[in-house]
């Protein structure tokens, strides 16, 4: 029994209105991924900020918390782990907000992001080797301690090297851009009111 002409019609429809939406989906998922991408460094100094700070939380209570200040020693507090997070994350973002496309590119965006970066490396490393080469100890006792206080270090490391890995992408693609605009530097003239920022490259070429 063949289908009608009406039926047809109708799943060619759906059909068509079901490509649409996939269509509109990925396009979406797309954009949110460039929108990602292109947020890379604000949102990394975010979660450098947060994430430390709440498995410290998890590992100990508030009133803890104040006795890692007041009684601060390197060997066993790990207050200063989540600190190192929140001073790192903020200054890279300072140094992001405050850098235009050239000094994106080749300036001191990459340079004050490895500086931090790789120092605080360093340190949680140091501070790693004294924290377990001791018997696990604190509130919650045995394997959970240990395995959280694993997860704060490496969470404050791979972070810090989050931090590297986007600031060369980040000066990799200010490079291209800076590239493309000077291939063509009436173009930038052009498009002045689109890409403010690279007003500076449009005056060097000329005064040369």
């Amino acid at each position: 029994m063949g289908f009608s002409k009406e039926e047809i019609s109708r799943s060619r429809r759906f059909w068509s209105s079901l490509w649409r939406g996939v269509k509109t989906v990925f396009v979406l998922f797309t954009m949110f991924l460039s929108f990602l991408l292109v947020s890379a460094p604000i949102f990394l100094a975010v979660a450098d900020a947060l994430l430390p700070s709440a498995l410290l939380h998890r590992l100990s209570s508030p009133s803890n918390l104040s006795s890692h200040l007041t009684n601060y020693d390197f060997r066993h507090s790990l207050i200063d782990i989540p600190l190192i997070s929140i001073v790192r994350s903020a200054v890279i973002l300072c140094v992001y907000g405050l850098c235009d496309g050239p000094k994106l590119s080749r300036g001191p965006y990459l340079t004050i992001t490895m500086i931090c970066s790789v120092s605080s490396l360093i340190y949680v490393s140091l501070k790693a080797a004294f924290v377990f080469g001791e018997p696990a100890s604190g509130d919650g006792g045995g394997n959970y301690f240990r395995a959280a206080e694993v997860a704060l270090f490496l969470c404050s490391s791979v972070l810090a090297i989050g931090h590297i890995v986007v600031a060369y992408r980040t000066s990799c693609k200010e490079r291209r851009k800076l590239l493309v605009f000077k291939i063509d530097i009436e173009a930038v003239s052009a498009c002045k009111n689109v890409y403010p920022r690279y007003q500076k490259i449009l005056q060097q070429e000329r005064l040369k």
